[in-house]
């Protein structure tokens, strides 16, 4: 399993996460990965940290500690069950691909792991522009499809 970190301006790690992930393991990433990431891409404190809806990114400890510093890194809050929002899903999507797209296939997890990597940096400068310039539209389009308003 992997974990990444990316902006809009720049492509974060891409994290090797040796076992599944608890509360404890995600607040390690958390701290070594994320914290460094935001201090140096977003350095003005403009930047907005987005996390899916899972069990250990809402764990007691990770909660905690995103509120210890919130003076640095600005959480925005995903309502559950709003997958069609989250341009996480988007980003996995492409990587996959490109992976897949790799020849020779990777055979081993060690080589899985570095056709992971090498995709992960030969996304194209601005690559992450474009789904997170899709996000009114996504708004736009789950309103529609909770028959809610349409404008914003």
């Amino acid at each position: 399993m992997v974990w990444d970190v990316c902006s809009w301006r720049d492509m974060g790690p891409l994290v090797r996460l040796e076992t599944t992930l608890t509360g404890d393991r995600y607040l390690s990433s958390l701290s070594d990965h994320l914290h460094s990431f935001m201090s140096i891409v977003h350095s003005d404190g403009l930047g907005q940290f987005q996390q899916e809806n899972e069990t250990p990114h809402a764990s007691r400890v990770a909660t905690k500690w995103l509120q210890e510093h919130s003076s640095d890194i600005r959480h925005f809050h995903w309502p559950p069950k709003s997958s069609e929002m989250n341009i996480i899903e988007d980003i996995r999507d492409a990587l996959l691909h490109a992976v897949e797209k790799r020849s020779p296939p990777p055979r081993t997890p060690m080589d899985l792991l570095t056709a992971l990597q090498d995709s992960w940096w030969e996304f194209p400068p601005g690559y992450l522009q474009i789904p997170v310039e899709s996000m009114p539209r996504r708004f736009a389009s789950l309103l529609r499809a909770r028959e809610g308003p349409t404008r914003y």
